[in-house]
């Protein structure tokens, strides 16, 4: 079964980890999940920034 990463440089999924990791994020078990990739990443890092104010 492929994996699917999100490559933040280019801003496109690649399947099977073409690029280096340090520009990967993932992986992921469909490409649709890999596509979302970025969006999961802001949601969270938005939500422990929120937390940070208590």
């Amino acid at each position: 079964m492929p994996q699917f990463w999100y490559n933040v440089n280019t801003h496109q999924v690649e399947e099977d980890a073409m690029s280096d990791y340090t520009q990967l994020i993932g992986p992921y078990n469909s490409r649709e999940a890999a596509e979302l990739a970025l969006t999961k990443v802001k949601a969270r890092n938005e939500s422990w920034e929120a937390g940070d104010d208590d």
